[in-house]
């Protein structure tokens, strides 16, 4: 019965499960999302650069 209540109470395995299934979520939304993505990236760097370039 302990040992059942041992293995119950240990959480090791199940954190680290979470943290691979919210990278791979992560990841497939980097990819579905990726033009979309660059596209403000550039336009946020060009601004920058531009406004920059005033100052």
């Amino acid at each position: 019965m302990s040992e059942l209540r041992a293995f119950a109470e240990e959480e090791d395995g199940v954190a680290v499960v979470e943290i691979v299934l919210i990278l791979l979520v992560l990841i497939a939304l980097v990819l579905v999302f990726k033009t979309q993505i660059t596209k403000v990236l550039k336009n946020i760097l060009n601004k920058v650069s531009s406004q920059s370039n005033s100052v």
